[in-house]
């Protein structure tokens, strides 16, 4: 006998969720633009009942973590990294910049320029998204993108140390302990220490792809699910 796992919601009833999450969205948004790091440490606690003083991980952290990991396990990401990273550098080989004389003292062309900073959120919970990492962090390094910080919530208290190796492997220059949009909206704004950032990448999923292109105007999203997507403004 068959047996239905999930339905579908109708049309209707997803407007109106989609609605709401805009709302909800906009207003947590709102509330870290106007009270900074109080608004995001009151969101950590209250979405994933996780609270300390500075969310980014020190080396002795990043450390213990990748040292929990088997060899097995270790080896798998740097396999990964190392395809993403391949095919990233071709592709960036790819990406020529231009510049033709096409009358006397008439220049025109373009070129290729990294932005400054990205920020790469990661998702975890109980399963964590590991090629989001690969596929975000490794591609800004590729771009030549000056500055890489990461992001990922906690899973069950503390940080998930095989997306923390994976982040550190693949070339994260600051790696922070934060999920959701407080942590986006952190990378945005320049909140708990972070540095704010130039453009976000990250797997889009309900609030926190909401976060990832609502009300970031002065900021540049990309979803980061495949590798092609390299941070870089072409003009």
């Amino acid at each position: 006998m068959a047996e239905w796992l999930k339905r579908s919601v109708a049309k209707g009833e997803t407007s109106q969720q989609n609605e709401k999450v805009a709302e909800t969205v906009a207003n947590i948004l709102r509330d870290i633009r106007e009270r900074g790091d109080e608004a995001v440490h009151e969101l950590s606690r209250k979405f994933d009942n996780f609270a300390r003083d500075d969310y980014r991980l020190s080396q002795a952290e990043i450390d213990r973590c990748i040292d929990t990991l088997s060899r097995t396990d270790r080896d798998d990401i740097r396999f990964a990294q190392a395809q993403v990273r391949n095919f990233a550098q071709k592709q960036r080989s790819a990406i020529l910049d231009l510049e033709v004389e096409t009358l006397p003292g008439v220049v025109l062309g373009h070129k290729n320029i990294p932005v400054n900073a990205a920020g790469c959120y990661v998702p975890g919970g109980k399963y964590p998204l590991l090629a989001s990492a690969h596929m975000s962090v490794i591609t800004a390094r590729v771009a030549g993108v000056p500055t890489v910080i990461s992001a990922a919530p906690p899973f069950e208290g503390k940080p998930a140390p095989a997306i923390v190796a994976a982040q550190h492997m693949a070339g994260a220059d600051e790696i922070y302990c934060l999920g959701g949009i407080q942590a986006i909206a952190s990378m945005a704004y320049g909140t708990v220490g972070m540095p704010s950032v130039d453009m976000v990448v990250g797997a889009r999923q309900c609030l926190r792809g909401r976060g990832q292109t609502t009300d970031f105007r002065h900021r540049r999203h990309r979803s980061a699910g495949r590798p092609h997507r390299d941070p870089c403004h072409r003009r």
